[in-house]
């Protein structure tokens, strides 16, 4: 699928923020908050507090768009659906959580200028302990994972790390967005938050072309508006080890992208 046929991946919205950074700080608790990297802070509809990054690795638009204008924290799906008397078991390895090897899911490919391109999410599950979190850091190294996308040791014991990479040719894996939770963010209805940037084998040049966001798991379409007045609907996939849905949109050559919503 070529970076032409990505006019059927999109988004528009009714309530959109951007700004222009490369690091970007938020948290959803009674609210949402959006920071400039590293320091400063906007709260929206919430108190402040220590801050989860949802980070581009380049110049990019970023936009938040709720149905009821924040986001709210919610827990992972799962616990005990179990009754009665239960059988000692052993707590699952390391390597039975995905502490140590991600879970992968391609979200989208396609071939610009020649070279073929993939978007990829990686999910890593939570170190129990500070043991557990160095062995995990090493291994994020070995996949490409480095500063300023790894985290810190503190950030990831007990919590899930996520990273959505671009391949692009044979150039190295370069990380657009990444964030550390301990519960993800409750999404409903036409929640979305996605940010955009250049689909470039560099990623600093160009024009905010390629869209990489997530929506709650029962949106089934988003649409993408770009620059040049054209628009493009994407089918969001679900991935391994994350309870949302994740979409990517590309744009025309030469035009960025302006919104994005979820339809339907």
């Amino acid at each position: 699928m070529s970076a032409d046929r990505e006019t059927n991946h999109g988004m528009t919205s009714h309530d959109t923020t951007h700004t222009d950074i490369a690091l970007l700080l938020a948290d959803a608790a009674d609210g949402v908050e959006i920071g400039i990297a590293p320091y400063d802070a906007v709260l929206r509809g919430g108190r402040r507090r220590k801050a989860r990054r949802w980070a581009v690795a380049t110049v990019t638009a970023l936009a938040l768009v709720g149905s009821a204008g924040s986001l709210a924290v919610a827990g992972l799906p799962g616990g005990d659906g179990g009754r009665g008397v239960r059988v000692a078991t052993q707590a699952p390895m390391g390597e039975e959580r995905h502490v140590y090897e991600p879970q992968q899911t391609e979200l989208s490919r396609g071939t610009d200028e020649g070279e073929d391109w993939r978007v990829v999410i990686s999910v890593w599950g939570p170190p129990r302990d500070k043991a557990e979190a160095r062995k995990q850091l090493a291994a994020m190294t070995e996949y490409g994972i480095e500063a300023p996308a790894q985290p810190e040791l503190s950030e990831v014991v007990g919590r899930t790390s996520y990273f959505v990479s671009l391949h692009y040719g044979t150039s190295r894996p370069r990380v657009l967005v990444f964030d550390t939770v301990e519960k993800w963010d409750h999404m409903a209805g036409k929640d979305i938050v996605f940010g955009a940037l250049p689909l470039t084998k560099g990623g600093t040049l160009g024009p905010n072309r390629l869209a990489v966001g997530r929506v709650a798991k029962t949106a089934q379409q988003v649409k993408c508006t770009w620059s040049d007045g054209t628009s493009s609907v994407d089918l969001p996939k679900a991935a391994a080890g994350s309870p949302l849905k994740w979409f990517v949109c590309v744009g025309p050559k030469g035009a960025a992208n302006r919104a994005a919503e979820v339809i339907q």
